[in-house]
């Protein structure tokens, strides 16, 4: 019997209980219901020897035996497990409702609370509510759901069936909690700025499109906040962040969702290197208050974020690990041909970013700020006074991923508009898109200042040892299911 036939036939059994439980004369999709305490609390509450206490917990039934008059059965909600104990005596007429349920319903239990003989609490129910029936049967033993595809599709089951999945979101909720109010403290305010934009601007990545039917006009889901946030600063909100999606029409890997959480970041009167200070602040802080200590398992790697990290400049990374000096041109081109990259049709500062990408980034697993980036690259940020060839920018890496991308901002309007009509062969033409009312924003003064951005996605996965994307995203983009 193939799987989905096995899923029909208990399909219709539940659905034959489902219907018995009409003829009771029970609603089996309950409504509201009062009173229920989270299992956790009324755990940590208990007693031992005092028969006076009371219990009342909801949640989903994950383990049943039914040993005749008695059924034990365990609840899981949003705190943990609780065992509940059936027994015909104590339930009276609402037996013949116990001896329906299912693995996979929700219910209600309340009663006296009290141990079993083996030591475990226990609520001797003298009462029970369907809140919910299951009319699908749960993975096999509720430890199941192991099939990654299936537990993407159907987050749904995999959130109850599998409690370490939904730890990992509540620490992700957690962390991000965490990074809120440590910006809040230092006096950041948290804005929101728009989704969809009229120029895809402020990083380089294909936008998706859509079109606004009363406007007539197409329109980009946005690949970056950055300009809108930069614009604040103009208008005089000195310290602003934004936790928010961006959408890049992009590949999927492991590492790569094309919608996907991110944290920007921007503080007048401040540079890269104030905002390498906060980096390494907040990334701490969250390793402190949501690790086990300072060193984190992820995949093969154990990262140490022992404080100070690494600060390494791009050319002398590309040197040590790439073999060859980005001011010699002729060196780097050579390199890329020998990792098989057509670089005839790019520039020089493109060239040597695909030699770095390729010689580099595996080789950067402790926390790294990589400085000083060609400023070919990087058209929003401000050129280094003692070198104009370098750009005031770092990209913070964390096992061979990029975590966080800051620069000291360019805010000469003349300058931005130059760096707007350049477009560099063979990079994307979304990283010099032209704003113009950007550079009206720009004429009207926007203070020296830090932007920070940090794929909260990314910093997730290290933190919870995540090794794909596609764990810390509760609904991940995934290819269409075979039929």
């Amino acid at each position: 019997m193939t799987n989905a036939e096995d899923v029909s036939k208990f399909e219709r059994q539940r659905q034959e209980k489902l219907s018995r439980i009409k003829e009771l004369g029970i609603e089996p999709y309950g409504s509201r219901y009062e009173g229920a305490e989270a299992a956790e609390d009324i755990k940590q509450r208990f007693i031992d020897d005092d028969e006076t206490q009371q219990a009342n917990c909801a949640g989903r039934i994950v383990l049943l035996r039914d040993i005749g008059k008695l059924i034990f059965i365990t609840l899981r909600d949003r705190s943990g497990t609780l065992q509940a104990g059936l027994s015909k005596k104590l339930l009276g007429k609402q037996w013949e409702l116990a001896k329906l349920l299912e693995l996979g319903d929700t219910i209600g239990a309340s009663g006296q609370l009290g141990k079993t003989r083996t030591g475990e609490i226990t609520i001797w129910a003298d009462s029970v509510t369907l809140l919910s029936k299951c009319l699908l049967p749960p993975p096999e033993k509720f430890h199941g759901l192991a099939d990654l595809d299936q537990r993407y599709r159907q987050r749904y089951v995999d959130l109850w069936a599998n409690p370490e999945v939904m730890e990992r979101f509540k620490t992700r909720s957690a962390i991000v909690k965490t990074i809120r109010e440590h910006l809040a403290s230092k006096g950041f305010l948290e804005v929101e700025t728009p989704m969809m934009q009229a120029i895809a601007g402020g990083a380089a990545a294909k936008p998706f499109v859509t079109h606004h039917n009363s406007l007539d006009m197409d329109l980009y889901l946005r690949i970056s906040p950055e300009l809108f946030l930069k614009r604040l600063l103009v208008g005089g909100l000195e310290r602003v962040f934004e936790i928010n999606r961006n959408f890049r029409n992009e590949g999927l890997s492991r590492r790569h969702n094309p919608e996907f959480t991110m944290i920007e970041i921007y503080q007048a009167y401040a540079d890269y290197n104030i905002m390498m200070d906060l980096t390494e602040e907040l990334v701490s802080l969250c390793v402190q208050k949501h690790c086990p200590g300072n060193k984190v398992e992820f995949g093969e790697f154990e990262i140490d974020f022992t404080r100070p990290w690494r600060r390494a400049k791009y050319g002398e990374l590309l040197k040590e690990h790439g073999g060859c000096d980005i001011d010699d041109t002729e060196a780097v081109r050579e390199k890329a041909r020998q990792l098989g990259v057509d670089e005839s049709q790019m520039d020089d500062a493109v060239v040597a970013n695909e030699v770095f990408e390729a010689t580099v980034e595996e080789n950067l697993i402790a926390p790294t700020f990589v400085i000083d980036y060609p400023a070919a690259l990087c058209p929003l940020a401000r050129r280094k006074k003692d070198n104009p060839q370098l750009a005031a920018r770092f990209e913070l890496f964390i096992a061979r991923m990029e975590l966080a991308n800051a620069y000291t901002e360019l805010n000469d309007p003349a300058q931005q508009h130059e760096n707007f009509l350049t477009q560099l062969r063979g990079e994307e033409e979304s990283l010099t898109k032209m704003d113009s009312d950007y550079i009206t924003a720009l004429k009207y003064g926007m203070p020296p200042a830090g932007g920070l951005g940090i794929g909260i996605d990314r910093l997730i996965m290290v933190l919870t040892g995540a090794v794909t994307i596609r764990d810390v995203v509760l609904f991940p983009l995934l290819r269409p299911a075979r039929s």
